[in-house]
């Protein structure tokens, strides 16, 4: 497996990680739990940003990861 897919794997499942505590904030009752579910919801989309940035420069390095 390239680095390149391994980056579109960890992509994907980051990707479900933020749907699921985006679930979570909604559905707790806890407000205090809904804010910290919320807020980590949003760190985990910024590591997301991060990786896909990562993953467009790997695709620039080397043409032939393009649409792995």
């Amino acid at each position: 497996m390239t680095i390149a897919s391994n980056v579109k794997q960890c992509i994907a499942t980051i990707s479900g990680i933020e749907a699921q505590l985006s679930t979570l904030a909604l559905n707790s009752r806890d407000p205090n739990a809904a804010k910290i579910f919320h807020e980590s919801m949003l760190v985990v989309e910024e590591v997301k940003k991060d990786l896909n940035q990562r993953l467009m420069k790997i695709e620039n390095q080397e043409p032939q990861y393009r649409g792995s």
